[in-house]
């Protein structure tokens, strides 16, 4: 008896705002069997819903969805754990439905399409040897071996710059430079990116983040507990704690989410501009999600059912 060959994952890209969930969910329904897999990096986490603009149970419902709400929102998570997470949720699926990767996360994709190259495994003897400096001492020391990468970790964080100093030592380069390489080069995909002007993005940007407030977007954040390193990086969260604490008024927390968000989409933008093997799909304002997903299945042969 012949079996079937496992689907190959479909990757739905685009900025924060252009209608991903809403297009995601028209593929699932036209589609033989999908599987939703989840590729932004704030959705992953529970407790962060609305802000994170993540399917709500009604859309939940309509079809099966994987790694939204995985993680606590204590839990740290970066392209390496997200990757991990993804590729095993697609050989879990790819059997009997086609996993469907949505999500705006760029570096997240990229790890997920084209693996991160292999950093050296913890060596147990050298971590003891680093836990004897102070955290002053060991932050200066990874400072000089790499530079760029301490630019962007939060050095107050002991086990962040203790791994990282680790992969400088060991490797005999800075670790940035290391995380930045890929295991595969082309990888052949299929993939869309959802594209809109400027005008029309920020327009449903600025919608959504009033939509958000009106959802309980305060009540969410006053509740939320304690944040990971990684989640504390959600666009919203720390406006909505000054507003929370009295340091700013509801009006100027929604006009900063909205400029934060619009310049998160602007540099999202600025990433896939660079992965040609995202086809970009020009919308329209009036574009429905059943308009864009003809236009995907024109450009892709997908299991229709």
């Amino acid at each position: 008896m012949k079996t079937q060959a496992p689907f190959e994952p479909f990757y739905l890209a685009g900025p924060t705002g252009s209608g991903k969930t809403a297009v995601a969910l028209e593929l699932a329904s036209r589609l033989k069997s999908v599987a939703i897999i989840n590729a932004d990096a704030f959705q992953i986490y529970r407790g962060i819903e609305i802000l994170s603009a993540a399917p709500g149970p009604a859309e939940l419902a309509l079809a099966p969805h994987l790694l939204f709400g995985a993680l606590a929102a204590s839990e740290d998570c970066d392209a390496a754990n997200f990757s991990r997470l993804a590729e095993k949720a697609i050989s879990e699926t790819s059997e009997n439905a086609l996993p469907l990767l949505v999500g705006g996360s760029g570096l997240y994709l990229k790890a997920i399409t084209h693996g991160l190259a292999p950093t050296p495994p913890g060596d147990p003897d050298l971590r003891e040897k680093l836990m004897a400096f102070s955290l002053d001492d060991i932050v200066s020391w990874y400072q000089k071996l790499d530079p760029e990468g301490a630019a962007t970790t939060n050095l107050k964080n002991r086990r962040y710059v203790t791994r990282n100093l680790e992969i400088c030592i060991l490797a005999g380069e800075p670790a940035s430079e290391l995380k930045s390489r890929w295991e595969r080069n082309a990888p052949e995909i299929k993939a869309v990116y959802l594209h809109r002007n400027r005008e029309d993005l920020y327009n449903r940007i600025n919608k959504r983040t009033s939509m958000m407030f009106e959802e309980g977007v305060v009540e969410e954040i006053r509740s939320i507990g304690e944040c990971s390193d990684t989640a504390e990086k959600a666009i919203g969260l720390r406006e909505i704690r000054q507003f929370i604490a009295g340091e700013i008024d509801e009006a100027t927390c929604i006009e900063q989410i909205r400029q934060n968000t619009r310049r998160y989409a602007k540099r999202q933008e600025s990433w896939f501009k660079r992965e040609d093997q995202f086809v970009r799909i020009p919308l329209a304002p009036d574009d429905s999600p059943t308009v864009i997903v003809d236009r995907i299945l024109e450009i892709h042969d997908l299991p229709v059912s």
